[in-house]
């Protein structure tokens, strides 16, 4: 690419230098035939022609002066009997200025360049015609064309050093984030690559990729916590099991004792199977892989359907669910994840909240909200900004049986559905735990 860049810039300057001398010699013509014309309109002169007068080198500068019939009528040395013009050139001349180029003119063999104009004499209208050899220019055109092809190659040779001097530079900052790279592995985080301060495009390289190196290992420590706690949180109920298990193994006891050990064991085992499905939705939300199947909800059937399902456990607790909604309240989303959303926060209040639970949907701007509202002593307020982070449980709560899951199936179903769930202390007391929900404006009504 270089070499093509010399060519065509050398190749660009030739012609300019060539047409810049041209122009010169032009220029020097039409002066010399200026001042000829002049003493030619004197009397006597033109003698004038013959010796040229200002030609500082007589041999490339000639003059010649014809009449109408194309005869010479005087000249430089060497041209006193051969007309420089004949025919139609030589009409050509009497009607309009004319320059000509010419291989050898007589007495020079050299190519030379003439200017011919008619011009007034006292004895009547005249061609003169005045000349340089193209000698000089040659040689100018010559000295600039050797330089070209000595400096060209020698410019090319400096760039392409000089290119590949710095591109190693460049490059050697990617091979040292290469190698870097190459010793980066999950078994050795916080390994960075190095960033050199070139403020170009290999530092900003650097910087974006020790960006994504930062998201993978969030990512990577947040599949480790996820197991860990996982595994933490099953070992529970397993433990539990195995003892209820090998405790019936050892003392069977009577068949009641026998139905009550297995009693114990279904409950474990309804206890492992709903976190096993709490993890498997946890794990699809995060992967952006939950389904969802979209279709208009009639929000206080909604509410209501929610409230019947722990009406029983809201008895037992000597206590009641309260359902507030607008009638005609519509709401686009998946009806059975947002149950089992609402289920979890009405669970959560039963279980660590005190007096009726409330259930309600407000519409804010273009959010539709679904409050659970308690009035119990409510979330402390460091704990709600995590509240809704898996595996994380107040510290009231972690003498419960719950795995800290709940909350985070419902900002899961909340984020799915293009929304937040999100947790504040209630103006009456208590804590006021909201699923917020933008619907299309198709369904707003």
């Amino acid at each position: 690419m270089m070499a093509l860049v010399l060519t065509w810039a050398g190749a660009l300057l030739y012609r300019s230098v060539a047409a810049e001398l041209t122009e010169a010699v032009d220029r020097e013509l039409n002066v010399r035939a200026h001042d000829l014309s002049l003493v030619l309109a004197k009397p006597g002169g033109t003698a004038a022609v013959a010796v040229a007068p200002g030609f500082v080198e007589p041999g490339e500068r000639y003059g010649q002066l014809l009449d109408t019939t194309g005869n010479v009528v005087a000249a430089t040395a060497g041209l006193e009997t051969t007309p420089l013009l004949v025919g139609e050139q030589f009409r050509q001349a009497l009607r309009r200025q004319l320059v000509v180029n010419r291989d050898t003119v007589p007495g020079l063999d050299e190519p030379s360049r003439f200017l011919a104009k008619a011009v007034a004499t006292p004895t009547g209208t005249h061609v003169l015609i005045v000349g340089v050899t193209r000698e000089d220019r040659a040689e100018a055109l010559g000295t600039l064309r050797r330089q070209l092809l000595i400096g060209g190659p020698v410019a090319l040779a400096i760039a392409t050093v000089a290119g590949y001097l710095l591109a190693g530079i460049s490059l050697r900052q990617v091979d040292l984030m290469r190698r870097r790279a190459e010793t980066i592995s999950a078994e050795r985080p916080g390994e960075r690559l190095p960033v050199p301060g070139t403020n170009d495009e290999v530092q900003r390289l650097g910087e974006t990729l020790n960006e994504m190196l930062d998201r993978l290992e969030a990512a990577l420590q947040r599949e480790r916590s996820f197991v860990t706690d996982a595994g933490h949180e099953l070992r529970t109920p397993l433990a539990l099991l195995r003892s209820e298990l090998e405790l019936a193994l050892r003392n069977p006891g009577s068949a009641e004792q026998l139905t009550d050990a297995v009693s114990r064991c279904s409950a474990e085992v309804d206890r492992l199977t709903q976190l096993a499905e709490a993890l498997l939705l946890t794990a699809r939300a995060e992967d952006g892989e939950l389904p969802l199947q979209l279709e208009p909800v009639h929000v206080p059937e909604l509410l209501a359907s929610v409230a019947r399902r722990f009406e029983w456990r809201a008895t037992d607790r000597g206590t009641n669910i309260v359902v507030a909604a607008e009638p005609g309240m519509l709401v686009e989303g998946d009806r059975l994840r947002l149950e089992q959303a609402l289920g979890n926060l009405v669970d959560n209040a039963l279980r660590y909240g005190v007096g009726p639970v409330e259930l309600s949907a407000t519409r804010e701007d273009r959010t539709f909200e679904l409050h659970v509202r308690d009035h119990g002593a409510g979330l402390p307020v460091e704990f709600e900004g995590e509240a809704f982070e898996r595996f994380t449980r107040a510290d009231h709560a972690r003498s419960g049986g719950g795995a800290g899951l709940g909350l985070s199936i419902v900002r899961a179903v909340a984020e799915a559905h293009g929304g937040r769930a999100y947790a504040k202390r209630s103006s009456t007391g208590g804590a006021e735990l909201v699923i917020a929900l933008a619907p299309p404006p198709a369904v707003d009504k």
